[in-house]
């Protein structure tokens, strides 16, 4: 049986009874009136060993904190600090975190994915027992999971409004004395949409993060720390982005290994996975993210009812999928066509072929975690990515694992993470599985 405990101090729940190793291995419409529900615990954990506790909110956000507001003229260094200030933690009302970590929200610079900068926020956490590993401390990248599209949603802001579930998590890399900079994403608490799963918007947030922790004079980081990027489902694919621009955008950057979990690197197989799930809502979140950063109009594609659905998931979190769970995205169209459907013509093809991950080769090692039973992102596609990374002479570990769900995989992602890293950053040789995919 699976045991969670956790100190309400902490400002983190730690999980307890993970294995750790290295090596080979009624239903409501979405348009009905009603208060938008949100959990005190992640989907993903709820969803396996807690009962559901939600909070009401407001039907419409209300405006965003002056913290998150960009300043007129932005830095000219992609990475550079706008502005930062105390995180606290809801669930630590005597602010008890603050004797173990040193926690910061930040404002930083980055660029998106047509070249724009921009303003992203995120969240800084050092834990302030001196590091006692090889070298200095390591700094990971974090890329948080599906937090949904609205400024509310932004992990920064849940850490003190409500209980971010990544905190889980984060606990185990936290003791083990590593630095966590996890990103908010592009338009995810700051000015504009949500470009949710821009593969380059991702990936460029998560590496300027990293660069921001590097130069905020608390941390103790520096250029010479050594990195790695982290994440599961959207997380997984910013992580992954994150790998494969490390050589590029971030080579300056000492990587020294990526963990990434159910990740979306093919968004053509979603729609078949997820449309009248529960997660049908994921779908229209990714077409709302895509079709902002790209810059087209859903109007034509849509129905009365999908006109007023697309307006309303633009403030939506990820427990707002309860509100949309089970309903199909042919209900919506104009045309009666579903997504899986919508995304086979243009521009809509072209938009979603650009998000493929897996054609450029990571420079660290890499871990792929996926469950046989993931009933979001489909095996293949976290095989495939590791097949794509092999051919191009990557060094990936596939693990596989049977865990029924989604979220349920996110446990064994928890467990291979905190060993991968511990080699990666103790200089134990990674371990390729690739001969055998």
């Amino acid at each position: 049986m699976l045991r969670w405990t956790g100190r309400l101090g902490s400002g983190f729940v730690t999980p307890s009874g993970l294995p750790t190793r290295e090596g080979e291995a009624p239903v409501r419409s979405h348009l009905s009136a009603r208060p938008r529900a949100r959990t005190l615990l992640a989907a993903a954990v709820a969803a396996v060993v807690v009962p559901f506790t939600t909070v009401p909110t407001a039907s419409a956000e209300e405006p965003r904190p002056a913290f998150y507001e960009a300043p007129a003229t932005l830095p000219s260094t992609n990475g550079a600090v706008i502005r930062t200030e105390k995180l606290s933690f809801l669930l630590d009302p005597a602010d008890l975190a603050a004797t173990q970590y040193d926690a910061h929200r930040v404002l930083y610079r980055s660029t998106n994915r047509t070249g724009k900068a921009i303003a992203v926020s995120g969240s800084v956490i050092v834990p302030k027992a001196k590091w006692r590993g090889p070298g200095s401390r390591p700094v990971l990248g974090y890329a948080p999971g599906t937090q949904g599209v609205g400024d509310s949603c932004a992990p920064s802001r849940v850490f003190s409004e409500l209980f971010e579930y990544e905190s889980i998590f984060m606990a185990g890399l936290l003791k083990r004395g590593y630095a966590i900079a996890m990103t908010d994403y592009e338009g995810l608490g700051t000015a504009g949409m949500h470009t949710y799963m821009d593969r380059l918007s991702q990936g460029r947030a998560l590496i300027d993060g990293v660069r921001a922790a590097q130069r905020m004079p608390s941390t103790g980081l520096s250029p010479a720390s050594p990195v790695g990027f982290v994440g599961y489902s959207q997380g997984g694919a910013g992580a992954a982005s994150a790998a494969e621009l490390a050589g590029s955008y971030g080579k300056e950057l000492k990587v020294k290994g990526t963990a990434a979990g159910a990740t979306p690197a093919d968004l053509r197989a979603l729609p078949g996975a997820i449309d009248g799930s529960l997660y049908a809502l994921f779908g229209w979140f990714a077409i709302a993210g895509l079709t902002a950063s790209y810059d087209i109009d859903m109007t034509p594609q849509l129905n009365a009812k999908g006109l007023q659905m697309y307006e309303q998931i633009k403030d939506d979190c990820v427990f707002d999928l309860f509100g949309a769970a089970f309903t199909k995205s042919g209900d919506y169209t104009a045309d009666g066509a579903d997504l899986a459907e919508l995304i086979t013509r243009e521009p809509f093809r072209s938009m979603i072929a650009d998000q493929r991950i897996g054609t450029i080769r990571p420079n660290a090692p890499v871990l792929v975690s996926h469950s046989l039973l993931d009933d979001v992102v489909p095996h293949r596609v976290g095989k495939q990515l590791a097949k794509d990374w092999c051919a191009k002479g990557a060094s990936v570990r596939f693990s596989t694992n049977a865990t029924p769900l989604h979220v349920g995989g996110m446990l064994n992602h928890a467990a291979e993470m905190y060993a991968f890293f511990e080699a990666r950053f103790g200089g134990v040789p990674a371990v390729s599985s690739c001969w055998r995919l």
